[in-house]
């Protein structure tokens, strides 16, 4: 069945409204502005970044402790990006790069991976209800020396349909 135009423009600012999210999302890690960062996940949203699983004070406290101990700065690019619009639910999947200006060892540090994300509108307000931080790659200039750690993944990383982006709904919630 054929959307409306009425439609048509209401998934196009759906998408817009949720990609502008993802981008609030790498300014205010990037920038280290808590309360950027913190408008892009709704109050009770979890993060697993694998490393941690954490609500979202918890979550940004962590991320910038860690930016600080070991980057002079650092960018998160986002590439490839797709979104699935059911209602006032949206599953995407977004691509990124991170590169690090380290304070240590290699001068620089490259983190490759994708960002599964499960959106809500809520009042009216698209936010990150829940994301899965896949990390699939890291390298750099030279070999990374970073201080080792033990890094659980969120959910299987696969090249079929076992990959944690097909999962739906994402969760569990926080344990």
């Amino acid at each position: 069945m054929a959307q409306t135009t009425e439609q048509a423009i209401r998934e196009l600012l759906d998408r817009q409204e949720i990609l502008d999210c993802i981008h609030r999302y790498c300014r205010g890690v990037d920038r280290l502005d808590a309360d950027l960062l913190a408008s892009a996940y709704h109050p009770d949203a979890i993060d697993d970044h694998g490393l941690i699983k954490a609500g979202v004070a918890e979550f940004i406290t962590w991320a910038f402790d860690g930016h600080r101990q070991n980057h002079r700065g650092h960018h998160h690019y986002v590439m490839n990006h797709t979104c699935e619009l059911d209602g006032d639910t949206a599953h995407t999947e977004t691509y990124y790069v991170m590169v690090g200006q380290n304070l240590n060892g290699t001068p620089l540090t490259l983190h490759g991976g994708r960002y599964i994300d499960r959106f809500e509108r809520r009042d009216g307000r698209w936010a990150i209800a829940h994301r899965a931080s896949l990390l699939e790659w890291v390298g750099g200039l030279a070999d990374p020396d970073l201080p080792p750690v033990e890094r659980v993944q969120p959910g299987p990383i696969a090249r079929d349909r076992t990959d944690l982006s097909y999962r739906r709904p994402l969760g569990p919630e926080l344990d």
